[in-house]
């Protein structure tokens, strides 16, 4: 990852998680690419909804205005629009005083290829194509899930996260996929005292933490959460490769397999990253949710 951007946190986000395009989109889906041009232009000068990721962008960008210096956040915005038809997604920007400055726009062709130069440690689309291309590429992503439901009306940002094949590796996911619960409770108990290796967001964990300590003795804007189906006893793992990795999670829910969104809502998510299809149909209702394709679960769908 190129280091131009020197301490920074770097999000990539695409248009149609940060605004609400679906009357447009439907226009392109009905009536194709002419008309969606010339809809978008003839209503460029009219804001477009926030979409599923603005209340977190929000909440990301105003911690700027908490440090002195130099921003420490960065938000890109990679889009599939032309700039011609991607003006009204900048007029929008503009329209709610996001301070957003940095943006790729690629003409229908797939913005992955621009997310490690911007430098990002994460990347959110509503395109899962676009999604599974960046974590291909070592960067943390999830494909957002459209759902209706309340905002977090707290000013605090508040990352939840699961554990095996988003934060950890698959590894301990691959014994549970092939031999069942048993063996991997076994497996769990032996490997106590051996780190997991790292998932795709990890690096992202990595970095929120050091965005945190820029608050130490002070009341931080950003609190995170492991929401794990793991219970004891192979929650022993868990904590001692969070502890080998020097990093620190605000609260941690070993659940023993319960269903996640109301511990979700009662936790109060801005957005939540699970590898589980089910689990993300299960949490989307409650909280805003991104589907994180990666690891064993995942190749056994697209093996079907």
């Amino acid at each position: 990852m190129a280091n131009n951007v020197g301490n920074k946190l770097v999000i990539a986000i695409s248009s149609r998680a940060l605004f609400n395009l679906d009357e447009s989109h439907q226009v392109f889906i009905n009536e194709g690419l002419e008309a969606y041009s010339k809809y978008q232009i003839e209503h460029e000068d009219t804001p477009l909804e926030p979409g599923d990721a603005f209340p977190m962008v929000q909440k990301l960008l105003a911690i700027n205005e908490m440090l002195d210096g130099e921003p420490r956040v960065d938000v890109i915005l990679l889009s599939r629009n032309s700039a011609d038809t991607g003006l009204r997604v900048f007029n929008s920007i503009n329209h709610y005083k996001l301070k957003i400055a940095r943006a790729a726009f690629t003409g229908g062709e797939s913005p992955y290829r621009y997310i490690a130069p911007f430098s990002s440690h994460l990347f959110l689309s509503t395109d899962a194509d676009d999604v599974r291309n960046a974590l291909d590429n070592g960067v943390a992503a999830a494909t957002l899930l459209t759902a209706k439901r309340d905002p977090s009306q707290q000013d605090q940002l508040r990352f939840a996260f699961d554990g095996d094949a988003v934060i950890f590796s698959d590894e301990a996911e691959q014994v549970y996929k092939q031999d069942g619960l048993d063996a991997f409770t076994k497996s769990e108990i032996a490997s106590a005292r051996t780190p997991l290796s790292g998932g795709p967001f990890k690096s992202f964990l990595a970095a929120l933490q050091g965005l945190q300590q820029e608050f130490k003795g002070g009341e931080c804007p950003i609190r995170t959460a492991l929401v794990t189906a793991r219970s004891a006893p192979a929650h022993e793992r868990v904590i001692r490769t969070l502890r080998a990795w020097d990093i620190r999670i605000d609260e941690s829910l070993f659940l023993g397999g319960l269903d996640k969104g109301q511990f979700l809502k009662a936790y109060g998510a801005d957005v939540f990253f699970d590898d589980q299809q089910s689990h993300c149909q299960s949490a989307k209702d409650h909280v805003a949710t991104g589907h994180v394709p990666h690891g064993v679960a995942n190749k056994l769908l697209l093996d079907k």
